[in-house]
């Protein structure tokens, strides 16, 4: 990327679980990792790894200049847990169908 914003993405082989209040929401030994100028290293977790079905779209938007538009599920009766980027800008197009979540264990 321009004026000393970097983003990388790689495909990881870490394995990754989110657990929130006893429930397994995600489970995955093929995240994408994204390392970004500034920020902590995040893992996205691909869709079919994710129990979608426990969490609630929320109606959190917020807007990346770099990798677009974020979306937020949350569980019910709780705080947004993981966001995805529907749409993605080109720079971080890999990162489309997949969750990230603010707290993920690598087991």
């Amino acid at each position: 990327m321009t004026s000393g914003h970097d983003i990388t993405i790689s495909q990881g082989t870490e394995h990754i679980r989110v657990v929130r209040d006893g429930r397994l929401l995600a489970e995955s030994r093929r995240p994408l990792v994204l390392r970004e100028t500034g920020c902590p290293v995040r893992y996205y977790i691909p869709a079919a790894d994710v129990r979608t079905e426990l969490l609630t779209p929320s109606d959190t938007r917020t807007p990346c200049p770099f990798k677009g538009e974020a979306v937020y599920w949350s569980v019910p009766g709780g705080d947004d847990v993981v966001w995805g980027y529907p749409e993605p800008k080109a720079v971080a197009a890999g990162i489309a169908d997949h969750f990230c979540f603010y707290d993920t264990e690598v087991v």
